[in-house]
């Protein structure tokens, strides 16, 4: 069975940091880079034509920064998963693009492996995640919680919820849990609508949060 081509735009103002990024992904097989954007309003337009499955979101660029275009891109086309690519590791930066609609956050110093890695991480609707802006995340919530009423997870959702920090697919949590991808689906939609997220990576975050897992497992 061949293996799907996963569609890559690009958002960044620096030419020479889009064109080796291309260049990179180029080489992977699996990978195609549909378009580029070099700013803001560029990257909301065209994931509005090319309906690219990935994209790789720089935060500092003109006309619209990344957080507004995530946000715009995000209410337009939800299914498209987003990965903010950037030299910011601000806690202020990283809270907006999770918030909008992020599902990783990797910092341009990784290496071209946490890259791909991510890309094809984030594509199955998983969370992706620099260790450094984790640490951030976790430090910034650990100040904020309490904040919002949630309602209580069942023993099994507190189980799902703990294999989704630890970065398990639907599929690895079906087979540990022996039960069917399709119900662990739901018990992920469940999750999410109690504890009020948008998504896996906010999932991942409130379990580090409340100490439901540990960066060092």
């Amino acid at each position: 069975m061949t293996e799907q081509t996963i569609k890559i735009l690009i958002a960044d103002d620096h030419p020479v940091v889009r064109k080796g990024i291309k260049a990179l992904l180029s080489t992977e097989p699996g990978l195609e880079v549909v378009g580029e954007a070099a700013d803001g309003e560029q990257a909301v337009a065209k994931a509005r034509t090319l309906k690219p499955d990935v994209i790789l979101m720089d935060l500092s660029m003109p006309r619209k920064d990344g957080v507004q275009a995530i946000s715009e891109i995000r209410q337009e086309i939800p299914e498209v998963k987003i990965l903010v690519l950037t030299s910011f590791a601000e806690d202020k930066r990283v809270i907006a693009a999770i918030e909008a609609g992020a599902l990783g956050y990797l910092l341009k110093d990784s290496s071209p492996h946490e890259l791909i890695q991510a890309v094809r991480t984030v594509y199955q609707g998983e969370s992706s995640l620099h260790p450094t802006v984790a640490h951030k995340l976790i430090h910034r919530l650990q100040r904020s919680s309490g904040e919002t009423q949630t309602e209580p997870l069942t023993a099994r959702e507190l189980k799902v919820l703990r294999l989704i920090a630890e970065g398990l697919s639907n599929h690895d949590i079906a087979k540990k849990l022996f039960i069917s991808e399709p119900t662990v689906r739901t018990h992920v939609s469940n999750i999410l609508r109690k504890l009020q997220l948008e998504n896996r990576t906010q999932a991942a975050l409130y379990a580090l949060r409340e100490g439901f897992a540990s960066l060092e497992e």
